[in-house]
């Protein structure tokens, strides 16, 4: 059978206008699956393996995503605000007192919801908190607390009155902080000269401690050093730290347009406790296992991703 010319062009023209129909649709599709997110991070071993955790989680679930970690708190923060980052992990203590200022005491319950309230009104998001309570602690060399039956802070500050040249090592910034050394001295009824105070990197804290070279040392609850390094984690029996539970946080208009991700977020969130979290530290820091190894594992080990 014949075909007309002109029928045959009209017939191609049919064709070409569906394929590039099915193409468009489909490309539509693609992108509509593949959308762009930027995550921050913050430059100690926990927020790096957060953040490579979340990177890695959301690829698996389509999105194209950009990974920026290695920052400091306020650039973080600021990022999140000038709308250059999309989801963080944060904490419930750190927004609480740094970003938002508020100096009231509070229980968990009522940091987090005051946070989400406070952050809520510039377009962040606070989604489900993770059973991770990164907080500060005081901690001891394990035998030298075990030997004198320390267990509390209450009980070292007894130590100090007893013996004044202790020393006591700090990061650079809890000095400072307003959460930080000058009211604890206040309710913990206690003062420290320079002479008692070492300010160092934090990762050297576990070290010093580790050697016996400080009595003292500011640490984090959830390193896995606190286990690795044989270290006393002292019970804060007066309550001064607060909650630093780790969230989730997403600038709203990124929810709004991925109505999926604020239930994926949460499930990687129910995923993560204090225990798997200082393994994860652990392996990082003692074993010196790669940041993305680790994160990798424990997607596969939590059933997360294939």
């Amino acid at each position: 059978m014949q075909v007309s010319f002109p029928r045959f062009v009209a017939s191609c023209a049919r064709l070409l206008s569906a394929t590039a129909l099915a193409l468009g649709m489909m490309a539509t599709s693609v992108s509509a699956q593949a959308a762009s997110l930027t995550i921050g991070g913050k430059n100690f071993t926990e927020q790096l393996i957060l953040s490579e955790m979340t990177a890695q989680y959301l690829r698996s679930k389509g999105y194209d995503v950009e990974l920026k970690n290695g920052l400091g708190s306020v650039v973080m923060r600021q990022g999140m605000e000038s709308n250059q980052l999309d989801v963080v992990w944060e904490y419930t203590g750190t927004s609480l007192i740094v970003y938002n200022k508020v100096t009231e005491k509070l229980d968990p319950q009522q940091t987090y919801e005051r946070v989400k309230e406070l952050d809520g009104k510039i377009g962040l998001v606070w989604l489900n908190p993770a059973a991770l309570n990164n907080t500060y602690a005081f901690a001891m060399p394990g035998k030298i607390a075990r030997e004198e039956g320390i267990e509390t802070v209450s009980q070292l500050i007894e130590k100090f009155r007893t013996h004044p040249r202790m020393q006591f090592a700090f990061d650079m910034e809890f000095v400072g902080r307003p959460d930080g050394l000058d009211p604890m001295e206040q309710l913990y009824d206690f003062h420290l000269e320079r002479s008692n105070i070492k300010q160092m990197d934090p990762g050297l804290v576990y070290t010093a401690l580790r050697n016996e070279q400080i009595d003292a040392g500011l640490v984090y609850t959830s390193d896995g050093r606190n286990k690795g390094f044989d270290l006393k984690v002292l019970d804060d029996d007066k309550g001064f730290f607060p909650a630093y539970a780790a969230t989730p946080v997403v600038r709203k208009e990124i929810l709004d347009a991925n109505p999926k991700l604020a239930d994926e977020l949460n499930a990687l969130s129910a995923k993560i406790n204090d225990e798997n979290m200082r393994d994860m530290n652990a392996k990082v820091d003692i074993d010196h296992r790669a940041v993305s190894r680790v994160a990798s594992d424990f997607l596969k080990q939590e059933g997360l991703v294939q």
